[in-house]
């Protein structure tokens, strides 16, 4: 007869094992798209010409100012070594850029810094805000626009598009370029984000290139094979700006929703709701390197979790609130994909509890104070199936880090992805809380990444 553990323990197991198979049956039609996608591509579409490199699309056909937008509070720290590093980097540009860095009033120090900038760089303009800070990103952004508008009336001209950064990005020579020319054809670019690992932590800070490595090379691009929505990751992405004309025009005037915690990922979807195209470059420079984005991500524990706890507050919960579940059904499908991950993080706590319970029962057996019941033949088939699909995804992610890492991160991806789990369990539950108290009358609080580092490279 089975004790009350037991029957705990194979209630666990069979609910686990049950929604991880359906989670992997998710991922693995994504693997599957992709894999065809990638064949069809290489040995049919590039079969008499390859991909071109940045350096070799053809130039813009019409000319237009673009306009970068960097939104910041208190980044006094890092927002000098950023625009030096993008005065640096496109100091040969043949396209007409301007920088707008939008600081608060009470930001004394960063306003300090950026007005240095510019006086340095006639291509860098400081935006004041006419409050206080913090309030939100999108507030700080919609401050941008308001900007760009004033400058667009005053010189008798409009930007071609509006390019989204954050003050500890390091930019590439040849963004510029994608962007100018790519954005003729499309509404919204975005390049990869290559996050960079921070020295003293490989295991927090490099969980986000495993994670980015597999997400910005593969899910994104089968979003775009699918033709569903396209999220913008808000850093490293251009928009066209009759395009963000259109949805500030529908807005009331603010393209950016400052009620919304990720607003990147939602202009995304409305982005396409207005019928515009967004497309994800992946292209390679001229030395053979993928170009993009590179930044360093949150390094500590309790950092890490509060930036994922804000992701998945407005992703999984308030978007689903804000957006509901529209478009065809590719982008209902990717809705979905996004939205499971508050019950992905329910079950990877069940799937680590019954390990323990495992472990529990396996030690009171050998010492002679339990015999286990063999388990039943249905949840040994759902375990072997399982164990399946967690070394296909392990080794899918490390394939994706392997081409953008090397082997040694690939191989240390592998147990990263244990501490991934751990921070997705303690951002879900996080975002539970703070989402259920929003339910009682507490409004969802911004919680702004602190930044000390802006990475050297293109």
């Amino acid at each position: 007869m089975l004790s009350v553990t037991e029957i705990f323990y194979h209630e666990l197991l069979l609910f686990g094992s049950f929604w991880l198979l359906i989670g992997a049956f998710d991922d693995l039609l994504i693997d599957l798209i992709w894999i065809g996608r990638r064949g069809y591509r290489r040995f049919v579409y590039y079969r008499e010409q390859p991909p071109l490199r940045a350096d070799q699309l053809s130039p813009p056909t019409r000319r237009g100012q673009l306009a970068v937008f960097i939104p910041t509070w208190q980044e006094a720290a890092v927002i000098d070594a950023m625009l030096a590093q993008c005065a640096s980097s496109w100091q040969s540009a043949k396209s007409d850029y301007r920088i707008y860095v939008g600081c608060y009033l009470n930001d004394e120090a960063g306003i300090a810094k950026v007005s240095q900038a510019a006086a340095q760089n006639p291509n860098v303009k400081l935006v004041t805000l006419p409050h206080c800070g913090p309030t939100t990103k999108a507030d700080c952004l919609n401050g941008l626009w308001k900007a760009l508008l004033a400058d667009e009336l005053h010189g008798g001209y409009k930007a071609k598009a509006v390019i989204l950064h954050d003050a500890e990005d390091c930019v590439h020579a040849d963004e510029l370029l994608i962007f100018d020319r790519l954005i003729e054809k499309n509404a919204a670019v975005q390049l990869p984000v290559i996050p960079i690992r921070t020295s003293g932590s490989q295991w927090i800070s490099g969980h986000y290139c495993d994670e980015f490595a597999e997400a910005h090379g593969k899910t994104m691009v089968v979003r775009e094979a699918l033709g569903a929505a396209l999220p913008l990751a808000g850093v490293g992405c251009a928009i066209d700006r009759n395009v963000l004309g259109r949805i500030a025009y529908d807005n009331g005037g603010s393209p950016f929703d400052e009620g919304s915690l990720t607003e990147d990922y939602e202009l995304g979807l409305r982005i396409s709701a207005v019928g515009g195209r967004a497309i994800m470059a992946r292209i390679l420079d001229n030395a053979g390197e993928l170009v993009g984005t590179r930044a360093h991500f949150p390094e500590t524990l309790s950092a890490s979790v509060r930036q994922k706890s804000r992701w998945l507050t407005g992703i999984a919960f308030a978007g689903w609130d804000r957006i509901g579940w529209q478009g065809s059904i590719a982008d209902k499908w990717m809705l979905l994909h996004d939205r499971k991950s508050i019950l992905s993080a329910l079950v990877l706590l069940v799937a680590y509890a019954c390990i323990l319970l495992a472990v529990l029962l396996a030690v009171m057996s050998m010492s002679g104070l339990h015999n286990s019941a063999p388990l039943p033949p249905l949840l040994i088939i759902f375990l072997k199936i399982n164990a399946v699909f967690v070394v296909w995804r392990i080794g899918v992610r490390a394939a994706f880090v392997w081409s953008l890492y090397g082997v040694g991160q690939a191989a240390l991806s592998i147990p990263r992805s244990f501490i991934a789990n751990f921070i997705a369990i303690m951002a879900a539950g996080r975002a539970c809380v703070a989402y259920l108290m929003h339910c009682f009358g507490r409004p969802l609080l911004w919680e702004k990444t602190t930044h000390s580092l802006v990475p050297t490279g293109k």
